[in-house]
């Protein structure tokens, strides 16, 4: 029984450790909003002014400084604000751009048939990416999205 506790400790250490150690990355880099409320500060401190609060999970932002345990993020619109490395996630998503619907196509082709469409401003998680194209999931359906359709993935990145 006391070896099961002190396995049980050793797992909650790592696991609390995991979302700072994830955002060790030097920037710029991707990441995502890690829960359904995050606040963004005009310094890296809970003592500079709230500028903006993120309801949207999984939101994809781009970490352009750190400082300590706080990120500076970038948000689609070019927003701006220091966040709290615990509110942030590796999880790479991505938000449909702006404009007419975006086909999701069964294989990363023009050719491939499409799927399903998704209209701008839909998040997705990204699995993986290569040669112009991601495989996205947006709540229970797959498919391909051309990443010239997507924010939150830089031109000629691969994902896997």
């Amino acid at each position: 029984m006391m070896r099961l506790k002190g396995a049980f400790t050793a797992f909650l250490i790592v696991a609390a450790a995991m979302p700072a150690a994830a955002q060790d990355k030097q920037p710029p880099y991707w990441a995502s909003i890690a829960s359904g409320e995050a606040m963004t500060r005009t310094g890296p401190g809970r003592n500079y002014p709230g500028v903006w609060l993120y309801k949207r999970r999984d939101l994809p932002v781009r970490v352009v400084k750190k400082y300590e345990n706080w990120r500076m993020i970038e948000d689609l619109d070019g927003a701006q604000g220091w966040m709290l490395v615990s509110l942030l996630s590796d999880r790479r998503t991505a938000v449909v751009k702006k404009g007419d619907p975006r086909p999701i196509r069964v294989k990363p082709d023009e050719g491939s048939p499409i799927r399903y469409n998704v209209e701008a401003g839909v998040v997705g998680r990204i699995e993986h990416c290569t040669a112009g194209w991601c495989r996205i999931a947006v709540g229970k359906r797959e498919g391909y999205i051309h990443t010239s359709d997507i924010w939150g993935v830089s031109d000629g990145e691969s994902i896997d």
